[in-house]
């Protein structure tokens, strides 16, 4: 029901908006016909008149399920289960008629509707006993309207009811009238079907009385009220009684309380105006008067005399009074329904009131007066007599003024109406005489004031008690105690003075000369009545009673001590210590009047003088008991006054004196929390007993008073002026204190015991900052003195912060305690002791802040006023003339600053720093100091605020000069700390207040400011302007803060940001939008909006004419809000959805559109107008979320800027723009954009090594380069880390905000990018959680403790899963891109080494608190993020420790990539890791992610202590880890194959590794295991065969070892899947034929080569009659083509290209499907019948064709060239595993982004000693060259591309650089020799190409003799243009090496791969492994042993070492000489 209720609720909010919801829930009500109700229909109809009775707009749908139930109850209600159990039908009725009549009244449509139902429904409910007394019970108290007619009967058929005796004379005994009313109860239903009403046969609030308190209630009643009534002995005789209550008893409960039923519904009727008729209103009146008349009688009967007792008597009397109470409240209605005056009426009026005062007396008198229903039929009876009488204008005024003083003097008798609990019976009484006297002011006001008077005099009578014999005598009548207070509260309700003085003289006559003169209970009373009058404020009254209960406190003051005080009576005490303070308190809290408040302020300040000094003379008393009870008005009093406000000298001193007496009785609360100092301050301290005690214990504590005196010292503290009294002489003002203390105690040695006792106070209170025995010169009374203001001051500041608050402004509490220094003449002792007390002082407030920290909402704007105030007069102090003041503020200023970051870099509106002057040079004789800084970080720079320079200051320019000077080194000093911490926001802020400037148009402003700025800079490189690393440093943060600038940042690694221009530049830019915005509304105004009239020229209109087309200027406002806000969403929501379609958005156009929307909104913000708040939000939400939506770092750049702008310009917005920024994050996270593509397969460099050297499928590359997205989000992440410096020690809101989104982002260590150019961003989220989490010791931040622990947790979590992929290195065109990669990890590992305090080691501190509880539960119990653990904190720190490792070691591999030619070694310095060591770091790693423990092997390849741990891990867990291809190698080796090892049984289930992986698996020391072999096919399988294809040389090599024949089997699958597959298999299966005269080998070898023909048949005959079509005219094809060089070899040299011309005729092309063998996504098109070339060769003729191509999937129509040599008699296989090498490396270089070029140019053999090689395009041999030019490569480049340093010249040089480098890096592992100028090709772009790879690995021209010693090929004419100083440091060198160092690194990381792939040729029979160990070196050549850093420096000593060398010129001399080849 209750999630019902709350729908409802928000339906009546919303009825449009939620009709769908509405409409369900009528579906839940009862059909027409239901027989039984279920919950369901019971909760869904009071739902649906719930909201009927909220909201007049429910739709009509709504109301018809309730009037078809309405329809359905005269059949329902008369069966006994209608209603579902255990549905209390009372409480479903009571609801349902409750809101069915608040919707009647609410909806006149609805109540005409429900009208003709429910009355007929009434009527029936009346004569039918059937239906349920619930029904009718809830319709007495809840009736909606129903017809007049059926209103009338209802009436009379409850007329009827009650029987003929309703016309019988109104003299009915009370036994006639219960039995004519008895009637009733056969009339409706039985007990069983009725259910009681509310309240009756519950036990009540209070006991009732029994008849002895009756009795002796009723007699001690006054004279004047004992002959009214007779009491009920004298009354009834015994017989009488008994019969009245024969009578009553035969009465029942029930018939009771159908009764009471009856009279409700009366009411009811009654209360629908003209629905019931005059006759029968009379007798319903007449019904009425009978049930009041038998009230009276019915109390008369006492407890005893009753049949029934216990909870039987209590349900009856209940029951009748609640009959009674109904009767009564009908009586009063018909009675006020009476319209005429006539005398009839009058005699009516007058009878009714009689009666209800008799009835109103008998509920006083009787003893069941304490029950709840007597006092509420009692409050019903008097109100009923105040409508009567008022709304009768004065005519039963003195018919009521008569009888009403006995009754309210009957009340105030009873004893029981005695106390501070009165009774409601005492508070009617009290309310009805106000209300009559209010109203009987103004029309009898002598009536009035006799009624008054006759009250009054009653206090001063005496009863005469000795007529009561047998009776105690009260030591205070009854009467008057309670009369003075009933007299007392009508002074104030009517709150006239004429009233108060007709009582108060009375009341102080008695205080004075009567009764009351002496302590007693009377007095008491009396003291707290005359306070209530002195609180209204009538200064007559006022006056006479202050004065009078100040003398009465001073008189028992006196009396304290003396001998009559032991005989004295309690109240006395009581007085003292109650009574009069708690007057004081009351004056003081109730008086408004300033003057009177002013004057009470005074009187009450010197009455704690005269009492202190009073308490202090008294001996044996302590002084506090005398003071502590006037504290607490002190301080009320005081809480309206301003301290800073100017004070006459005589208040000033009784606020010192009252100071000095609080200090001198120990009532202050305790300001040193510390212990006291354990040195002996003086032996002769003991002897001081109490006085010692009072005074230290006073500063140490514990408090030893009432706390309500603490809190009230407390509360004086911030109302209380500067102690400072004494200006001139410190001489007068010691006289004056001499005065305050008791001159006795100045006698003799005592007077120096008591300063030694203050002065070691004094120390204690200074925090021990002043020494006893520096206070020397200080005497007791002064010492007393700075005691009391060290508490005043510290107190101020522990209270309220030190905030000064008065009506207009709130200062600083700093004005006050600095006032004490600027006191000339002090002694050297006092002002040491003054200055600590400034100390003091500071770091209360300081902890006050601290304190708060964690406060949100209005408490944390107040925490930041006080900051800001303090901060803003330290400020404004720096200006002190007086040196030693100015070097306080300075001190305190700084530690301000330091203690609280957010002052520097955190926004804020309120005014926090003010601190550049400006000197006004236009007015030499006025100078004013212009302060010039608004805000807590720089938010409101040059804000005037000008203070007149004293007269003699003006002409003193050295002050001048040194004030504006150190003004200068703060304001700079601060916004460099502020754009250390901040950089974003606080350039937003200088943006801003340039803005102000602009717009103050004040050239002597922007003069200062720019030199201010103008040596302020923010930059990557080391001249930065602070020390240590700040946030600042984080290279994110940094390029934020460039995108907050407004400038680009430049790629250079130097970066320097100038703060001053940018500025400038961006806060221009601001100003033109905001002026474009201001401009556009003027214009827009001027014109009267764009729907205006036309402008009616006519003169004869008047001036409504000219007024009548203009709207007005807040429509014209709102209008052109309207139409600029909407054309800006449009404008956002169009880049968006370009963006989502994958388009691209214009840059330019975006950042001015969003930044003039920027400009719109905060012109919004700052106007008077408030419209269209929704289209506001859009746009500012589109602010926020487009640059998110469209993700690059254009658009995030934009973003930046203007999310700054609006955080800047209004900080108010700071939180809603957060808000908005990290839902967008957390899009970003779901959608898997920038930083979390974690499911783009195509997400880095391994991408695209797939599946040859990574493992998965390949795919597409993604339309958008995911980089992008990455740098957007790493630019995103700067200006989050920025918002959170600014943040995190202020806003609580804005931190929990950044911790959801920190909670998001590590929610799942699985949803990152894992793209190398990602880790700089990634480390920066992991540096910002650790950050955030680091904040667990900030106070605001100390509940949420468990959540930045598990936080923590995540964070590490997170940052070790980067770790569980190799690592990888990769190249963006950003020069520094790398280097802020690498920074950003060191940063992160700086971080995780210098964390000063972990979490939980903090907290196991914290026992006790229930969290040592929380963290071994978390121990024992799963953790959310690591599982199940033995020992949390044990394995936290092994986490942790393994993280700082792998973070080194990745900073270290990312330091090497952005500086490879930095030779130094960065690990030097650390420590070495044990092997133990290594073995933890491997479990470790394990235990979190396996695989991060296999990625350690990667990252350390050689570490034998990880590799076995690792393998050992892998075989224990293989069931667990079979997803991870990677960890293949540690379980299946050779020697489990050799063992057959169970842990092969996995290979079925395990994951597909990578090909070159899988065929490593071919070679002969696996013996082609099965499970082996079975697991290598899959993977195989798995891939397209056309990816297969590249391996092809070493899927036949394989076939050597296929003892199985599953490779073959393999191959044959294959062939059938793809027609180019099996081509190119068969093309390799033919090259490795042998020739017919070479086929008499014998062993294994000629087994392979008997398996290749039979291979190469099953192909064939598995083909397709199609693919055999295919395959039978590419291969004719080019066999026809190779065949021509055996044609060629008879001819001679001339005549051999006529010759080929010849043969190609004769070749025809068949079909358009042919395509070249060497690149077969190349279809032939024909032959270029003159393009054929016979090429020199040792052997058959070699020749050159050129074909025409066309790419498989480009455009057909598009030809191009392809040449290819067709050679026969030479072995190509050899130059194909070379070129399978160099296109590894190629693939490496591509996907690490390194600008390498490499041309695996495509050769193919075609059969035994044939192949087909492709000619690179548009290429020259070096030789060629040489023989057109005599230069070398330097001047060839110049004839070619043109001369040195043109754009052409140095493209191409770039090109040879980048080839060559390429080449370096291939030669080096590939060992190619015969580098002559033959084998070296350049294309038409200057690039170089190495060709001809016969001598490769460990062979060599010339029999080996290896005489080309260089790596690589480094000649003098390439240095030349590599190296054109010939010094080895030219940047184009650098350039060159750092290619080959980071290419080495590349293919280093890819090692096995490339291995793998030649050592499966190793039984090829190929010359480059006839000799040495070609495989073993190659593996040396990687050097896996050395680091990346070792790799790096032997790659460039490698280069040096080639550089020029001589084999390599004397080779190509040799070649020269015998070869003919040009060098």
């Amino acid at each position: 029901m209750e999630a019902l209720t709350e729908l409802c609720d928000l339906i009546a909010q919303n009825p449009s908006l939620l009709a769908d919801k509405l409409a369900w829930i009528c579906t839940r009500c009862p059909p027409p016909t239901t027989p039984r109700l279920t919950r369901s229909h019971v909760h869904a109809l009071l739902t649906i008149t719930r909201l009927l009775s909220k909201t007049p707009s429910a739709p009509p749908s709504a109301r018809i399920p309730i009037l078809d139930f309405v329809r359905s109850l005269p059949a329902s209600l008369s069966r006994p289960s209608f209603l579902p159990q255990p549905q209390d039908p009372v409480v479903f009725f009571s609801d349902f008629f409750s809101y069915l009549s608040l919707a009647a009244a609410l909806s006149p449509d609805f109540a005409s509707e429900l009208s003709p139902l429910l009355g007929p429904l009434l009527v029936s409910a009346v004569t039918d006993p059937s239906i349920p007394r619930a029904f009718l019970s809830a319709v007495a108290l809840h009736c909606p309207p129903i017809p007049p007619s059926d209103s009338d009967r209802v009436v009379v058929s409850l007329l009827e009811l009650f029987g003929s005796n309703v016309l019988a004379d109104e003299s009915v005994s009370v036994s006639v009238s219960m039995s004519s009313l008895s009637e009733i109860s056969s009339s409706w239903g039985s007990s069983a079907q009725s259910t009681p009403s509310k309240g009756k046969g519950k036990e009540e609030d209070r006991d009732v009385a029994d008849d002895g308190i009756s009795e002796a209630s009723v007699s001690s009643k006054p004279n004047d009220t004992s002959n009214a009534r007779s009491s009920v002995d004298q009354s009834d005789s015994g017989g009488a009684v008994r019969q009245d209550v024969s009578a009553l008893e035969e009465e029942s409960v029930e018939a009771l309380e159908k009764q009471e039923i009856a009279f409700r519904l009366f009411g009811q009727m009654l209360g629908q105006s003209g629905s019931v008729k005059a006759g029968h209103l009379e007798q319903v009146r007449k019904v009425a008067t009978k049930q009041l008349k038998s009230l009276p009688g019915f109390l008369k009967i006492r407890k005893r005399d009753w049949g029934d007792q216990g909870a039987q008597l209590k349900a009856r009397i209940n029951a009748k009074l609640s009959a009674c109470q109904a009767a009564a409240l009908v009586q009063i209605k018909s009675v006020l329904s009476l319209d005429s005056d006539g005398k009839t009426t009058k005699d009516l009026l007058r009878r009714t009131l009689a009666l209800l005062l008799d009835a109103a007396e008998a509920c006083i008198l009787c003893s069941w007066r304490k029950l709840k229903i007597c006092e509420e039929l009692f409050n019903t009876l008097v109100s009923g007599i105040s409508q009567i009488t008022v709304t009768r204008g004065g005519q039963l005024l003195r018919v009521l003024l008569i009888p009403l003083k006995p009754l309210v003097l009957t009340t105030c008798a009873r004893a029981d109406m005695l106390g501070s609990n009165q009774g409601l019976m005492f508070v009617t009484v009290t309310k009805l005489s106000c209300e009559i006297i209010e109203f009987g002011w103004s029309k009898d006001r002598a009536l009035v004031d006799t009624f008054i008077m006759g009250l009054a005099a009653c206090i001063r009578e005496r009863n005469d008690y000795e007529e009561q014999e047998g009776r105690d005598k009260p030591a205070v009548p009854v009467l008057q105690l309670n009369l003075i207070r009933l007299l007392a509260d009508l002074s104030v309700s009517v709150n006239k003075w004429e009233v108060v003085d007709m009582i108060l003289p009375l009341f102080i006559e008695s205080l004075e000369e009567g009764d009351a003169s002496s302590p007693s209970l009377l007095r008491l009373r009396l003291l707290e009545a005359v306070s209530y009058m002195a609180s209204l404020g009538f200064e007559k009254s006022y006056r006479e009673t202050v004065v009078l209960m100040t003398r009465s406190y001073l008189d028992k003051l006196k009396s304290v001590g003396s001998a009559e005080s032991n005989t004295m009576a309690p109240e006395a005490t009581t007085e003292r210590v109650e009574t009069l303070p708690a007057g004081f308190l009351l004056v003081a809290s109730r008086l408004i009047r300033p003057k009177l408040r002013s004057d009470f302020r005074h009187r009450l300040l010197s009455l704690c003088s005269d009492v202190g000094l009073a308490a202090e003379s008294k001996s044996g008393r302590s002084g506090a008991d005398f003071l502590g009870p006037l504290l607490p008005a002190v301080a009320e009093i005081c809480s309206d006054f301003d301290p800073a406000s100017s004070v006459e000298p005589s208040l000033l001193k009784l606020f010192r004196n009252l100071w000095f007496y609080i200090a001198l009785f120990g009532l202050a609360p305790p300001i040193q929390q510390n212990q006291l100092p354990t040195k002996s301050v003086s032996t002769s301290l003991n002897s001081l007993g109490s006085m010692s005690a009072i005074a230290l214990q006073s500063v140490a504590g514990p408090y030893m008073w009432n706390n309500q005196w603490s809190l009230a010292v407390q509360r004086i503290a911030q109302g209380t002026p500067p102690l400072v009294v004494s200006s001139v002489k410190w001489l007068e003002d010691e006289l004056e204190l001499n005065a305050l203390h008791n001159p006795g105690s100045r006698r003799g040695s005592g007077n120096e015991k008591a300063a030694v006792v203050q002065r070691a106070a004094l120390s204690a209170a200074l925090g021990g900052r002043v020494d006893v025995a520096a206070m020397g010169s200080i005497s007791g009374v002064k010492a007393t003195y700075l005691l009391a203001v060290s508490f005043l001051e510290i107190i101020r500041f522990s209270c309220g912060g030190g905030l000064l608050s008065s009506s207009n402004t709130s200062g600083s509490a700093f004005s006050c305690v600095f006032e004490y220094l600027l006191t000339p003449n002090l002694m050297p002792a006092v002002f040491q002791c003054l200055t600590a007390i400034v100390h003091r002082a500071f770091e209360t407030a300081v902890a006050w802040l601290d304190e708060r920290i964690s406060e949100t909402g209005k408490e944390a704007d107040k925490r930041e006023l006080v900051l800001s105030s303090h901060t803003c007069f330290l400020i404004k102090n720096l200006s002190q003339r007086n040196d030693h003041v100015r070097d306080i503020s300075v001190s305190l200023f700084t530690q301000l600053k330091d203690r609280f970051p957010q002052v520097s870099s955190y926004l804020h509106t309120t005014p926090l720093l003010k601190p550049l002057i400006f000197m006004n040079n236009m007015d030499k004789s006025r100078r004013l100091i212009q302060v010039l800084w608004n805000s807590s970080c720089l938010d409101s720079l040059l804000v005037s605020v000008y203070n007149e320079l004293p007269s003699a200051l003006v002409n003193d320019p050295a002050w001048v000069a040194t004030v504006r000077s150190l003004y200068q080194r703060i304001v700079r000093e601060w916004i460099t700390a502020a754009l250390s911490y901040a950089p974003c926001t606080t350039q937003g802020l200088l943006q801003e207040n340039l803005c102000e400037l602009n717009a103050w148009q004040r050239t002597q402003h922007a003069t200062d400011m720019v030199s201010l700025l103008s040596e302020i800079r923010l930059g990557t490189g080391k001249n930065v302007c602070w020390t240590g690393i700040r946030t600042a440093n984080i290279p994110a943060v940094l390029d934020a803060a460039s995108a907050a600038s407004g400038a680009k940042k430049d790629v250079s690694e130097g970066f320097i940001l100038e703060v001053l221009s940018t500025a400038i530049v961006s806060a221009t830019v601001k100003c033109n939008h905001a002026g474009e915005i201001a401009g556009m509304r003027r214009l827009y105004d001027t014109i009267g909006g764009l729907n205006a009239s036309p402008i009616n020229f006519g003169l004869g209109g008047g001036p409504q004419s000219l007024k009548a087309g203009v709207p007005s200027a807040q429509v014209q406002t709102d209008s052109f809000n309207e139409i600029l806000l909407n054309r800006f969403v449009q404008l956002l929501q169009h880049f968006v959805a370009t963006a989502e379609k994958g388009g691209s958005v214009e840059k330019s156009q975006f950042r001015e559109s969003c930044s003039q929307a920027t400009a719109l909104l905060l012109s919004h913000m700052g106007s008077a107008s408030k419209v269209n708040l929704d289209g506001f939000s859009q746009l500012l939400r589109l602010l926020c979320w487009s640059p998110a939506y469209i993700s690059t770092p254009d658009a995030m750049e934009t973003g930046i800027f203007i999310w700054t702008w609006l955080v800047s310009a209004a900080p108010s917005l700071g939180p809603l723009v957060l808000a908005e920024l990290v839902d967008a994050w957390l899009w970003t996270i779901d959608t898997k954009r920038g930083l979390f593509t974690s499911e783009m397969r195509f997400s880095g460099p391994a991408a695209k090594l797939r599946p040859h050297l990574i493992p998965g499928e390949p795919d597409a590359p993604p339309e958008k380069d995911p980089v992008e997205g990455l740098i957007a989000h790493r630019l995103w992440l700067g200006f989050f880390f920025d918002r959170f410096e600014v943040v995190r020690h202020d806003s609580v809101e804005q931190l929990l905000l950044l911790g959801r989104m920190l909670q998001g982002t590590m929610k799942s260590p699985s949803h990152f990018s894992h793209h190398p150019a990602a880790t700089g961003t990634f480390f920066t989220v992991m540096l910002l959680g650790l950050k955030f989490c680091s904040c667990h010791s900030q106070i605001n931040l100390q509940n949420c403790k468990m959540g930045l622990q598990l936080l923590e947790d995540r964070v590490y979590r997170a940052a070790l899963g980067w770790f569980a992929y190799e690592p990888e290195w990769y190249e963006a065109n950003n020069k520094s891109f790398a280097q802020s990669e690498a920074h950003s990890v060191s940063l992160f590992v700086h971080h995780l080494v210098n964390e000063r305090v972990d979490i939980v080691s903090t907290d196991l501190s914290s026992k006790g608190r229930g969290f040592e509880a929380e963290s071994n539960t978390m121990t024992e119990l799963c953790h959310p993020v690591w599982g199940r653990m033995d020992n949390y904190s044990l394995g936290r720190e092994k986490r942790k420790q393994l993280l700082i490792m792998l973070c080194q070691h990745e900073a270290d591999r990312l330091e090497v990539w952005s500086q490879p030619l930095n030779m130094k070694e960065n690990t030097s310095s650390r420590s070495k890791i044990s092997s133990d060591k290594w073995v933890e770091h491997a479990r470790t790693a394990f235990t979190v992610d396996p695989r991060i423990a296999i990625s350690l092997t990667s990252r350390f390849p050689t570490n034998s202590s990880i590799i076995a741990e690792v393998t050992q891990l892998v075989q224990m867990h293989i069931l667990e880890i079979r997803t991870i291809p990677e960890a293949l190698p540690f379980f299946m080796t050779p020697k489990a194959v050799e063992e057959n090892s169970v842990l092969l049984q996995q290979l079925p289930h395990w994951a597909s590794c990578s090909i070159t992986q899988a065929l490593e698996f071919l070679t002969p020391p696996f013996k082609g295991h099965p499970r082996v072999m079975a697991y290598v096919l899959r993977v195989l399988e798995s891939y397209p065969p056309e990816r297969v294809t590249f391996f092809m040389p070493q899927l036949v090599q394989a076939l050597r070892y296929d003892e199985g024949k599953l490779v073959e089997g393999y191959l044959l699958g294959a062939a059938q899947r793809s027609n180019i597959f099996a081509h190119i298999l068969i093309w390799n299966l033919q090259g490795e034929s042998l020739p017919e005269f070479e086929k008499d080998g014998v062993g294994k070898n000629n087994s392979f080569q008997s398996i290749l023909p039979i291979v190469r048949q099953r192909i064939i005959d598995a083909f397709t009659p199609e693919a055999r079509d295919l395959f039978e005219r590419e291969f004719d094809f080019f066999d026809k083509v190779t065949s021509i060089s055996g044609v060629l070899l008879p001819l001679p040299k001339e005549e051999r290209r006529a010759g080929i011309r010849r043969e190609l005729e004769k070749i025809t092309m068949e079909g358009e499907d042919l395509y070249l063998p060497t690149a077969t996504n190349k279809l032939v098109r024909g032959i270029q019948l003159d393009s054929g070339i016979p090429l020199q060769s040792a052997a058959k003729v070699p020749i050159m064709v050129t074909f025409n191509v066309v790419d498989r999937d480009g455009d057909p129509n598009v030809l191009q060239s392809q040449g290819c040599i067709f050679k026969v008699g030479d072995d190509c296989r050899q130059d194909v595993l070379a070129l399978q090498v160099i296109a590894l490396l190629r693939d490496i270089f591509e996907a690490v982004g390194l600008n390498l070029y490499l041309f695996p140019y495509g050769v193919l053999p075609t059969g035994p000693g044939r192949g087909i090689i492709e000619v690179v395009p548009n290429t020259r041999s070096r030789s060629q060259m040489g023989e057109i030019t005599d230069g070398g490569l330097y001047e060839i480049f110049q004839q070619d591309f043109g001369p040195v340093g043109s754009s052409a010249f140095e493209t191409a040089r770039e090109m040879f650089i980048v080839s060559s480098a390429g080449y370096a890096v291939a030669s080096l592992l590939l060992q190619p020799k015969d580098r002559h100028n033959g084998n070296l090709l350049f294309d038409s772009q200057g690039r170089l190409v190495h060709i001809d790879f016969g001598f490769i690995l460990e062979t060599s021209p010339g029999g080996n003799m290896r005489f080309e010693s260089a790596q690589f090929k480094l000649s003098h004419e390439m240095t030349q243009l590599l190296d054109p100083p010939g010094t080895m440091k030219s940047e184009t060198w650098t350039q060159f090496v750092s290619l080959c160092v980071k290419g080495y690194l590349a293919a280093r990381r890819h090692m096995h791969g490339i291995i793998t792939t030649v050592l499966l040729m190793v039984d090829s029979g190929l010359p480059c492994f006839s000799r040495g160990d070609p495989i073993g070196n190659l593996r040396k050549r990687f050097h896996p042993e050395m680091n990346d850093r070792e790799a790096a420096n032997f790659m460039i000593r490698t280069c040096m070492d080639a550089y020029n060398k001589w084999t390599t010129a004397g080779y190509d001399l040799i070649q020269y000489l015998q070869q003919g080849i040009e060098k």
